[in-house]
């Protein structure tokens, strides 16, 4: 039914506490790129309307606070909404801050993000070792293919369809690449080989699915090694995003599937299941979904951080700066575009969160 039901309550605990950090990161690369080119910060905020708490240290310009709608955040910074008034010679607004400082101080966010991503994986890889999931079956679905198909929990997949399939990555693709065909798919259980029918389910993105998660194997791994592993993931899973921001605008525009996406309860879900897993995997979700952050805020879309260095860009490459209350109402427009869509999204992960499993 709930996550009551199949998550405990301390980890969606951890689960918002994770999604937290995360903002946290983010913004407190804005905040200290901000302060190290001189710029005022007056408001560090993590999630938006009333507020809960608030606290300002003495001698500091800055307000920390939290706020009632605890998903976003936002760093306040004296002179970068063009509607308030400034003082061409106030020189802690970021306004009459060098290109270089703003560029920057835009720019430190998804950077804060891709560098607290690989601290993230590092520790995950020294705690929990490197993962290597088998063909042996750990989980199965409620209604799913492999469910109705009568696959068993300790199955382990030798073969679809005749041919040997040594590991999950091999099994997955072929699985994949068959929605909606019947495909054979033969298992040992208990010393005996069995072959048993299945049809793979077809998920929003046209793949086909059966419903299972493997058991996996794990070793340890040297500090040394994990430090190689820990700068190479996030480049690797920012990748994973570009390649699947492609795939879902491909998609949508053939209309082959609709892409999958979650809103903050759907992510603080995935954080919670996360959490019960053990430490290592609730880092290695840190690692993934902070580089995933960095990597789409710079995409070059109003409000994100990348539609604000596109402008900047614009001002470095014509030496003039945009008109900065017409920049400001693009933004404006780009934010309530995606405050629209979290919003949808959301209200589907409310609905998937009430409705019964299985459903």
């Amino acid at each position: 039914m709930g996550w009551s039901s199949s998550v405990g309550w301390s980890s969606i605990l951890a689960g918002i506490v994770g999604l937290g950090l995360l903002m946290v990161v983010h913004e407190g690369g804005h905040l200290l790129m901000a302060r190290a080119f001189g710029m005022r910060v007056t408001r560090f905020s993590i999630g938006f309307g009333p507020t809960l708490w608030r606290h300002q240290p003495k001698q500091s310009d800055t307000v920390y606070q939290v706020a009632l709608i605890p998903f976003l955040a936002y760093v306040q910074i004296a002179g970068m909404n063009p509607f308030e008034e400034s003082d061409a010679d106030d020189k802690g607004s970021y306004a009459n801050a060098s290109l270089i400082g703003r560029i920057a101080t835009i720019f430190a966010g998804p950077l804060a993000n891709y560098l607290f991503a690989s601290v993230f994986f590092f520790f995950a890889l020294v705690i929990g070792g490197r993962e290597s999931p088998t063909t042996e079956i750990r989980t199965i679905a409620p209604n799913s293919a492999a469910a109705k198909a009568n696959l068993r929990l300790g199955d382990r997949v030798v073969a679809i369809d005749g041919k040997t399939v040594a590991d999950w990555d091999r099994m997955r693709s072929v699985i994949v690449r068959n929605p909606k065909k019947l495909i054979e798919i033969e298992v040992v259980r208990k010393g005996q080989r069995i072959r048993l029918p299945i049809t793979p389910e077809k998920d929003p993105r046209g793949e086909g699915k059966i419903g299972i998660s493997p058991v996996s194997l794990h070793s340890p791994v040297g500090v040394q090694e994990a430090l190689v592993d820990s700068v190479v993931l996030p480049a690797r899973t920012v990748q994973m995003l570009v390649l699947g921001l492609a795939k879902a605008i491909a998609d949508v525009a053939t209309g082959k599937g609709k892409p999958e996406l979650s809103g903050p309860i759907g992510i603080v879900g995935e954080f919670s299941k996360a959490a019960e897993e053990g430490l290592p995997y609730f880092l290695t979700l840190l690692g993934m979904l902070s580089a995933y952050i960095g990597g789409f805020n710079l995409i070059p879309f109003p409000a994100l951080d990348g539609g604000r260095l596109m402008f900047l860009g614009y001002e470095a490459v014509t030496r003039r700066r945009p008109e900065p209350r017409l920049e400001a109402q693009i933004h404006m427009v780009g934010l309530l575009l995606l405050l629209a869509v979290i919003l949808l999204v959301t209200i589907g992960d409310v609905r998937a969160l009430v409705s019964p499993r299985g459903q």
